[in-house]
């Protein structure tokens, strides 16, 4: 954890570099701190994935409209502050990567973050330890 997921509207893809984006929201998580300038979110548990909705209907369907919805999905235990900073840094990040298609199409954007207690939450990983400091 965190995972931040994307889902957008297809139309989008002969617009933009998705894999930018979400190496730059990728980019963005790894910089938030908390209260204390710590590391908010840990390096090697930082994942950005991108789906694109082939079939999707937007507003009243008279223009050929795009949409992308975010959600961050955290564990619990970050102060309402740090949980404000990562989303007001996550959405201005978004807004800059799209703002060249805000130009030329209207789009709408959502972020939302969860957080909450994990009825189960297996894990399995070898990438975390390749960013522990020994």
């Amino acid at each position: 954890m965190p995972h931040l997921v994307i889902l957008y509207t297809a139309n989008l893809d002969n617009e933009t570099d998705m894999t930018a984006l979400c190496r730059s929201l990728a980019d963005t998580m790894l910089g938030v701190r908390d209260d204390n300038s710590a590391q908010v979110y840990p390096t090697g548990g930082t994942r950005v994935l991108a789906y694109p909705a082939p079939h999707y209907a937007v507003a009243d369907g008279k223009a050929d409209y795009a949409f992308v919805y975010l959600n961050l999905r955290m564990g619990k235990g970050r102060s309402e502050a740090t949980q404000k900073r990562a989303g007001d840094a996550l959405l201005a990040a978004t807004k800059t990567h799209f703002q060249p298609v805000f130009m030329q199409r209207h789009i709408g954007i959502t972020l939302q973050i969860d957080e909450g207690k994990e009825v189960f939450d297996g894990k399995h990983s070898n990438l975390h330890p390749l960013f522990s400091k020994s």
